[in-house]
Order: C-alpha cells, then structure tokens, then sequence
C-alpha cells in the first residue's frame, strides 16, 4: 500500500517526459495509449485526439478486495490485497499488450479521488510502473476538443494523495461491512448488510419516523378578515390577526372558544390602516449545480431518483452524437461539490444573455459563488454545459427524453446563475380594529407583493421542497393603501389549524440532509440511497422514504452496539479525516487505526451481548386460504406475505415495491404507477403496470401507442460470462420465474436457480440457491446448507 512517502505524485504537478527506463528496451508503435473508464467515453475521446492515440476502456475499477474473505491485514497498517477481477482479467490483458507497443501511456480517467485510484489500479494491474514506460496522468472537467487537447498539454504523475484517500475509505467501508453484515446474518436474518454511511443514512429514516410517531399535533387558530375600501375600483383583500395592541409578539389563539371569543369582541369594530411599509425586494439566481443540488432539484421537477440522474449526467459527460457536429460531452464532470465555474464559460454565458434577453438582463459584474457546505472540492468545477450556445432545442432531436429533460435543466441553472435579480415591490399593511364593547384594539396584517422586474425568473426558479417556506412568492398584490384609510368588513372567518410532524425524507431531502451534516461526498449519494432501498429497510410512500420493520430494527441494533459508527457527527468527522489525507495533512494509517481500535472492542462486545431477533410487521391482510391474519416477512428474495397460522399453514403472496400485497392469481391488476418517464414514440408519460407476467413500462396512450418495456429487476449479482447485470424475468408461457443476463441477445445465460452475490469459498464461482435448503457452487462440488452458510456481505459505498 503507498503511503505518502511513497506517493509518485501532487495534484497540479507536471510529470517529467518520461519514467524511470529498464534495461530492457521495448518495441514502440510510435502511437499513444489512452485508457479511461467507458466505452462511451472512449469513443468521444478517440475522435478529439486522432489517428495517433489508442483509446481503451477499463470499463470501472479493474482491481478490488476479494469478495470471499476480508482483504485487510489490520496488523500490517491496514495493507489491502487487491485482485484483477475476474470479468476484468481480458480487459488488463489487453491493455498490457497495447501498453508494450505505445510510446506512451496516458491514464484520463475521471478527475476525482475515484478516478485518480482507477488510474493507480490500472498501472498496477498492468505492471507499468517503473517498467520503462512513459507512463502520465491527464485530467479533464469537460469531454470537448479544447479541453481535452489542452490537458494532454500538461499531464502529471498519479496524486497517490488522492488515491489513498480512496483507498481509505474502501478500507473503512470493508472494515464495517465485512465484519457488522455477518454478525447481522447471525443475529437477525440472512442477507443484510451494514455500511459506514449508508447505515448512518438508514439512521436517518427512521429517526425521522419516529419522530413523527411520537408527534402530538397542537390546535391553534387563526381568524382572517376579508376588507375593502370605500373605493369602487379597489379589489377586496384579506388580512389574517396578528396581534392585541399591549401585548409583546403575535397573538395565540389555541383553541374554538378562544377564537369565538375574539370574534365576538371584534363585532362593530372600526377597521383602519395604521401603517403602510413598502420596499423593494431583490431576488438572487441559484447558483449552478453540484451533485447534490442536481440531485435535488432533478427530484423535484422531473422526479428522477438520484441514481437515474447520475446515470443520466454520466452519458451527457461522456459524450453524445448531435448531428454534424459530431459526438461531444454536452455536460461538465458531474460528481463535484463545487459551484465554480472558469471565467471563460461565464463570459459565454453573459454574451447570450445580453444577446438574448438584453443589457437589462444581464449584471453590472459577473457572479462568482461560494460553495457553504464543508469538504473538499474534488472535481474544480460545477455541474453546467460545456457551451451554452448549445441549445436545448437544437440538439433536443438527437437525445433521449431523459437525456433532453436533463440537460434542458443544467442548461437553464447555468444561464440563469449570471442573469440579474428579480425586483419585486413588498407591500406590509397593518389594520387597526377598534373594539367597540371592550377596551382593545387588534392590529391585523396584510401582505402583498408585486413583480416588477423578472430577471432570471424569465428563465428558471429552483424548485422547492415541502418544508421550504414560500418567502413571500405568491402573495396576491394590495389595493393602493394609505394610513387612516377607513375599511369596511366584508367576512370574519374564524380557521382552525394543527401543527404538522416533520415530513419523511424525499431522495431530494435526504441528499440536502446528508451534505448539510457532511456525510458522504458527491459520488456516494446515490449508492448509498439506492443499497438502503434494494436491501429491502426503506419503501417509497407517495414518494417519500419510510423505514420498514426491518429497517428499524437493524437502525435500532446498530445504534444500540456501534454507538460511534452510526453517530452523525463521529461520520462526519471522518469525511474531514479522509478530505485530510486526500490533502497530504494526514497519514493513511493512523486514522485508520484511530477508528479501527475502538471499533474492533464494540465489535467483541455485540458478538456476546446482541440478541437474536425475529422481524414480523403486522399488516390488514387476510389469508385467502385459512382467513388469519398475515404478516410481512423478509426472506433471502425479499418481502412477502405470509400467514401466521405457520406450519399449518403455508400460504405466502409476493409484495410490490411499495409494500403492498400483489394481485392474486386470477385477481386484476394493481393500478399504474407514475414513472417520470416518457415514451420514447411518441412522448407521452410512461406508467408502471402489472400484469400475468408480472410488472412492465407502458405507455399512457395505449392503444394508440403500443409502446413498453420490461422492468429489469437486477438481483446485486454480475453475469459470469460478461460481467453484465443479471436480472430476474419471468417465461411468457407459465410466467415462471428466471434468471438470466441484461445484455441478452449479447449475451444468452440464464438459470433456472436464483444466482447468489457470495462468491465460492473453494473455487471463487457463481453460487446458486438450490432449492429452499441449501447454496451450490455452479463450477465445482462445494455445496452447504442455507443456515450454515458462511455470510460475507461486501457493504461498499460506492
């Protein structure tokens, strides 16, 4: 493992033009190789830098930890044993062969910590460090021919910095995986996992829903007065009580009697203006996004998940075919936690803009952000088009829905962030009502407010959560008021009003959560998301996340032995830990010896004094069978129904995503579900429905468009002959369930039994469930019950 005396390199340093030579001379071809992550991105990158760059994928990381044991020699300074996977051994095999024939090697993998570890692992995997090989680093934000091209004008040597703060944190999250994911499997059921940060994440949820279990609403009331001036041109307005003349703050009204006693003293009263305030209000643009705001703001206009917004950004990153011009990155680098943006971009931007909407619309200065939340800036830039003069309209025709829908929003966020303010004339009118049986006086309150200049409003205005107060967007303008003006009372409206919980988390919400505690950085927001929802300890609700039994009792457990591991500020604390090492101020080592002592005893600790416990969540449903009740169960394929007259009875019925029961044979199907998605025909939204094959895509406006598609339900496990996700599908005749590759008609395997993610502990194969009772290994004789199975649960962030 480097450390950092070690390290063969500093970010922003420039590497010498060539490494240290062997004594072996090697062949040239005279041309360069060029490895990044992707295909997609290899192809936009092979067309920018011409004929004689070689450009290959790694297709991801090439090495990890093995998945059959846990890969950390605690007592060597945490020394990982990295292994060429095996779907990535041809992969290295042939950039070793590419690698003996090029002048030189070129590693421009993505330029963040991630990147920079994939580039570390790939020299490695390679052999090409200190072999004679030319061997740089390049690092580009944007996937554009200037760009590009620029950067292989200044290439450096691999920022081993940056690459053991990646490796620190694979480490930590494998430290706590591999060893609280068995202890669960022992302790609770078969099939959980625990992260570092997902955990915490989980946490999170159901604090959240516990708090809303243990609210109690209060009632309190609010009385709204509708008036109007002696003026027949002036509109009647409202104005809501707000305070009693000698009494400090806003007046409390609790409950009916309260508020009809107010009432009955404000008969006959007089009403009359006691002050008029006006003033202009300014309204600043958002700044363009990072990967959280993205995020964010993608959820609440185009109710994209985090993980099919990134998985969005990523192919408009790596490049796009729009038409003449050829394929291009349409978008900056989009896993950044920073809102700058270069100067050359923001000089574009303003010359649209005054070219476009005029010199009123454009600032004095161009705007420059500050990023508030803490933790370092990996990739330098925000998430913003490569040339805004790329109009969503014009390229609209060569992406798709969601590719267009995605862009248009990064491409209004951006312009938008170096437009003027919005202005809007506040106005703030208080009302004397004179009592006439009793001596007080009650001040009511009107506000109004009137746009008179839109600013970047024309373009864009961030959405907003349902927390988020409206900060006086959509309050109706006033008549013209002047002080003493005499009102005359149209309608006195007593309402009543209860406080609300706090509401669940959204994905929007949660993100927003998670970066203001600083917990977890931009590349690991939606794994962490996307583990807590596949491993089955939140459902989705109208939206919003809600912890199941299992959830909570695994939140509950963890909390209760592995106090320091699920508590948010300790997390947080070591995101800065890692942001130091990635920074050169802190050693690899040592911090992970900090964490790992104290967690090693409370891990001794929970193997003794955890208990063992059983998950049943009550539920409204009945058996069809026997009529008892039935509970929800988890089970190694996820939850179910079941009855609780067990063994008697054995009647079971599948769940849908969001936890309730599935139609029974013969029964109609469940009502569509929204997707967010449009149909790539004819544009119409696309809806989730069920059907004897089980659940599919189709298109809303059936039959005239036929359109759909399968839904892919990925089971966490790779495909042994190409590495491609497996999926579960169902036959169309007997709509029997199966298991077979993503990338068919690619690739055609398929098994009958569902394939397992514990690799073999004798031969590192593909596992299968065989039967109910027992695992086999798909390529050679191992085999062993279910129940003495060994668990070993890889809990990676990312």
């Amino acid at each position: 493992m480097a450390t950092k005396a070690t390290r063969s390199g500093t970010k922003g340093r420039t590497a010498p033009k060539g490494a240290a030579k062997s004594s072996k001379p090697r062949a040239s071809s005279g041309e360069s190789l060029v490895v990044v992550e992707s295909p997609a991105k290899a192809r936009t990158i092979e067309r920018m830098l011409g004929s004689t760059f070689t450009v290959r994928a790694s297709q991801g990381h090439v090495r990890d930890l093995p998945k059959g044991k846990l890969g950390v020699n605690v007592e060597e300074g945490f020394s990982p044993s990295y292994l060429v996977t095996k779907d990535k051994e041809t992969i290295i095999q042939e950039l070793k062969k590419l690698g003996g024939k090029a002048s030189s090697i070129y590693l421009a993998t993505d330029p963040d910590r991630e990147g920079e570890a994939i580039a570390w692992h790939i020299a490695k995997a390679a052999g090409w460090e200190g072999n004679g090989h030319d061997l740089q680093r390049v690092v580009f934000h944007e996937i554009t021919r200037e760009a590009v091209q620029e950067s292989f004008k200044h290439p450096r040597t691999i920022d081993m910095e940056l690459v053991n703060a990646q490796q620190a944190r694979r480490i930590l999250d494998r430290l706590v995986g591999y060893q609280i994911s068995p202890l669960l499997w022992r302790k609770v059921q078969r099939g959980l996992s625990a992260g570092r940060v997902q955990s915490v994440a989980l946490r999170m949820v159901v604090d959240r829903e516990k708090e809303i279990d243990a609210f109690v609403p209060v009632e309190h009331w609010s009385i709204e007065a509708k008036l109007h001036k002696d003026d027949e041109k002036a509109a009647p307005f409202t104005a809501t009580l707000h305070s009693l003349k000698g009494e400090r703050g806003k007046h409390n009204i609790p409950d009916s009697a309260s508020a009809e006693k107010v009432r009955s003293e404000l008969n006959g009263a007089e009403y009359r203006v006691d002050s008029v305030k006006k003033r202009e209000v300014r309204q600043s643009p958002a700044p363009p996004f990072i990967t959280s705001t993205l995020q964010q703001e993608a959820y609440r206009k185009l109710r994209f998940s985090a993980k099919r917004t990134m998985a969005v950004a990523q192919q408009l990153y790596e490049g796009l075919s729009v038409g003449q011009e050829g394929s291009v990155g349409l978008i900056t680098y989009m896993r950044t936690d920073s809102v700058q943006v270069n100067p050359g971009s923001i000089r574009e931007a303003r010359e649209y803009i005054a070219s476009k909407y005029g010199a009123e619309y454009l600032p004095s200065q161009p705007r420059a952000f500050r990023k508030k939340a803490k933790g370092a800036q990996e990739a330098h830039e925000a998430i913003r088009p490569t040339s805004i003069l790329r109009e969503p309209k014009q390229i609209r025709s060569h992406l798709t829905s969601d590719q267009a829908r995605l862009y248009d929003l990064i491409w209004q966020r951006m312009l938008a962030s170096q437009m003027a303010d919005a202005r809007s004339d506040s106005t703030t009118v208080d009302i004397g009502a004179k009592c006439v049986a009793v001596p007080k006086t009650y001040t009511f309150r009107a506000v109004g407010t009137v746009l008179k200049f839109p600013g970047f409003r024309t373009l864009y205005l961030e959405g907003k959560d349902d927390s988020d107060g409206d900060e006086g967007e959509g309050k109706a303008p006033l008549p013209e008021l002047s002080q003493n003006d005499l009102l005359t009372l149209m309608s006195l409206e007593p309402k009543q009003h209860f406080t609300q919980p706090p509401a669940r988390y959204s994905e929007a919400t949660l993100v927003k959560a998670l970066e203001e505690m600083g917990i977890g950085r931009p590349s690991t927001y939606a794994p962490i998301i996307s583990t807590i929802s596949d491993r089955q300890y939140v459902v989705k609700e109208e939206g919003r996340l809600k912890p199941t039994a299992l959830g909570t009792t695994v939140s509950d457990l963890l909390v209760e032995h592995f106090s320091s591991v699920m508590d948010m500020n300790f997390t947080a604390k070591m995101e800065e830990d890692l942001d130091e090492v990635a920074q050169g101020d802190q050693e690899m080592a040592p911090m992970l010896q900090e964490f790992y002592t104290p967690f090693k005893k409370a891990l001794d600790a929970a193997e003794q004094a955890m208990p063992k416990v059983k998950i049943e969540e009550a539920t409204e449903e009945v058996c069809q069978k026997c009529g008892n009740s039935m509970v929800i169960k988890t089970g190694r394929f996820g939850r179910f129904l079941a009855c609780t007259n067990f063994p008697a009875c054995r009647n079971t019925r599948p769940l849908a995503a969001d936890g309730k029961a599935q139609a029974s044979e013969g029964q109609a199907s469940a009502e569509p579900e929204e997707t967010g998605e449009s149909c790539e025909k004819c544009g119409k939204p696309m809806q989730m429905r069920s059907g004897r094959f089980g659940r599919f895509i189709a298109c809303t406006d059936y039959p005239t468009c036929k359109s759909s598609k399968p839904i892919l339900n990925k089971i966490g496990v790779a495909c042994p002959r190409c590495g491609s996700d497996i999926v579960e599908r169902r036959s169309r005749k007997k709509g029997r369930p199966f298991f077979g590759c993503s990338a068919y008609p690619k690739c055609d395997y398929v098994s009958n039994q569902r394939p397992l993610p514990d690799p073999c502990p004798e031969c590192g194969g593909l596992m299968v469930a065989a039967g109910t009772k027992s695992v086999k290994c798909t390529q050679c004789t191992w085999t062993e019950k279910i129940e003495k199975a060994k668990a070993l649960e890889a809990a990676s962030t990312r």
